[in-house]
């Protein structure tokens, strides 16, 4: 298998290399778990259940499915003492990359040798090609995308640990990309590799503005990053429209790298383009600032799938809907996994096509035999029956799956805990929906809510909040046990976008998006909470504007990364966060009724 070893534009080779890779997926499957056994067999890990078997079929029948404990033991060995990458990987492990830490819990580090940069960098490859299929003109203009890096340490060991995205953007792959009209960025590499994410931020969006009329699209990795770049533009764009009119950078910018590549962008002063900007942005609505600062964009790009769904109303308001809202592809911390082949789809029809050559993919049945949902099966930490998983090639459409990979970088039968279900086949290779990260659960009594539930519960909720032209910005949850009964706790942030046609009655209305959640909760949920009382009513707090911001800012000093930050569903044991969440609540109301239950 031929990698990219950079990133550039491979146009109709890209796409062939699609169609050859799913024509042939079963096949790319078994060569490689076969070249995973060959290169990590003598590992101690595999050695411990293979015993130097290099056997697929033993591999299957011998080796436990795992999660981050199994893992963990030998990640320190290597980490903290410095032990040999051999442990677990036949090539010498070159970093620890830092998963977010933010969906469900403590980061956690996961190995990566030096070819994963050029797997990576294959997936990224692919995405433009794809794109050409449906828009085009693409080669005609720039792509404002907001990247950001993340400071990096070491282990004990030596060893870099650094985010996923991290790691990319310091790579050459990256760095000594070519130089085509498809990898065309506003934001200059120097402000991307910047630490301080302010002055990244800053300067990113000064690039942007300076070449509005040249941007064809926008985007971040994930939805939360791109309005935190509007919620920032909001609070800075004075002062940027002051460094245009000037052609004087702000005093504040003070990293050299930033300082000196935005400044070339500063050529002379530009006082036309600085009275465009503004007049813009001192609209008194924002609704589709989006497409009147760049009228030339055709999309957005950035992860709108899962938890990242709820910020479509968001992102759809500064656009005012009129640019289609694109998720190129699917990845983790742990291995790059697949690509969305219909990135126009509607973000709720997202499905992503799994690449064969990226890991081996085996997938935990959830559910029943008619392919619903019932429960999540097994909890994380309980131990799978071997012959319980499935491979790639006998999933089955309409069934929902936990995946499980193996990896080259030492990961083996490895559970990375997302659910998803199977939405159909392109050619040999299956095609996913993203349903829901599986360890977010909230939980008072028998009651299990994941975080899907959760999603469609506040989505039809927040719908009372329209005819007053309120927003909800952002939201996540917490199971209150202080209590007796405990109950479940919805932190809301609501933004009044435009003059509103009602009168919003604050008590009233949020009673009822309180009673709208619990009516779309789960039988049990429900039962709990009218039959057994065993569950307390379920209460939303509505907070300050900005806290979630500010949740964030703190969540990323506790070692998380902007790029790959995603909103905590549920806050389950970081008393900071709560702390600050409880510190800007403004009003708190609680369900007037029980939920309806049907024996």
């Amino acid at each position: 298998m031929h990698y990219g070893k950079k990133l550039e534009y491979k146009g109709e080779e890209a796409l062939k290399e699609i169609e050859k890779l799913t024509a042939k997926a079963d096949e790319v499957q078994n060569n490689l778990l076969r070249e995973i056994l060959i290169r990590n067999g003598e590992t101690e890990y595999l050695r411990k259940y293979l015993r130097g078997s290099k056997d697929v079929s033993d591999f299957k029948r011998c080796v436990p499915v795992s999660t981050y404990k199994n893992i963990y033991p030998y990640v320190q060995r290597i980490a903290i003492s410095g032990e040999d990458s051999s442990l677990i990987s036949g090539h010498p492990i070159t970093e620890m990359l830092c998963s977010s830490g933010t969906s469900a819990g403590e980061p956690k580090l996961m190995p990566s040798i030096a070819e994963d940069l050029d797997r990576r960098t294959f997936l990224y490859n692919l995405i433009m090609p794809i794109m050409n299929q449906y828009i085009c003109g693409l080669d005609e203009g720039k792509a404002m995308y907001f990247y950001f890096v993340k400071a990096e340490m070491s282990t004990p060991s030596g060893l870099p640990t650094r985010t996923v995205l991290t790691s990319y953007y310091k790579s050459k792959h990256f760095k000594c990309r070519t130089r085509d009209p498809y990898n065309d960025f506003t934001s200059p590499d120097p402000a991307i590799l910047c630490n301080d994410s302010n002055q990244s931020m800053y300067c990113q969006l000064l690039a942007g503005l300076i070449h509005r009329h040249q941007v064809l699209r926008l985007g971040a990795v994930f939805a939360s990053a791109l309005l935190r770049a509007i919620s920032f533009l909001e609070r800075n764009w004075f002062q940027l429209c002051n460094d245009i009119r000037s052609g004087r950078l702000d005093l504040t910018i003070t990293d050299p790298g930033c300082r000196s590549s935005t400044l070339s962008l500063l050529t002379s002063p530009n006082p036309t383009l600085a009275d465009e900007i503004e007049e813009i942005c001192s609209r008194p609505s924002w609704k589709g600032i989006l497409c009147q600062l760049w009228p030339r964009a055709k999309y957005i790009e950035a992860v709108v799938t899962g938890s990242m769904a709820q910020y479509i109303p968001s992102l759809e308001y500064y656009s005012a809907g009129k640019l289609p809202l694109v998720g190129t592809m699917y990845a983790s911390s742990e291995c790059y996994l697949g690509v969305n082949l219909k990135p126009l789809s509607h973000p709720a029809d997202v499905s992503f096509t799994l690449l064969p050559n990226m890991c081996y993919f085996e997938f935990l049945p959830l559910g029943g035999e008619n392919g619903t949902l019932l429960s999540m099966e097994f909890d994380e930490e309980e131990e799978v029956p071997n012959d319980k998983l499935v491979d790639l090639g006998h999933v089955r459409v309409g069934h929902y799956y936990e995946l499980v990979v193996t990896t080259f970088a030492g990961l083996n039968r490895y559970r990375i805990g997302d659910v998803l279900q199977v939405t159909g086949f392109y050619n040999r290779a299956p095609q996913f929906r993203f349903i829901c990260r599986r360890n977010v659960v909230l939980s008072i009594d028998n009651d299990k809510t994941n975080e899907e539930d959760l999603h469609k519960s506040v989505t039809i909720a927040k719908k009372l909040l329209e005819p007053y032209s309120a927003l909800l910005v952002e939201y996540t949850s917490y199971a209150d046990t202080s209590t007796v009964p405990g109950h479940y706790v919805l932190y809301w942030e609501i933004q009044i976008v435009d003059s509103p046609a009602l009168p919003l009655d604050h008590q009233k209305v949020l009673e009822e998006c309180c009673i709208a959640v619990e009516e779309q909760l789960d039988y049990v949920y429900r039962r709990c909470r009218s039959h057994d009382k065993s569950v307390g009513p379920l209460e939303i707090r509505v907070v300050e504007p900005g806290t979630f911001e500010t949740l964030m800012d703190l969540l990323v000093s506790q070692g998380g990364s902007i790029n790959q930050y995603k909103t905590p569903r549920c806050i389950k044991s970081n008393n900071a966060a709560l702390m600050l969440l409880d510190s800007h609540v403004k009003d708190s109301f609680f369900s007037p009724r029980d939920p309806k239950w049907i024996p």
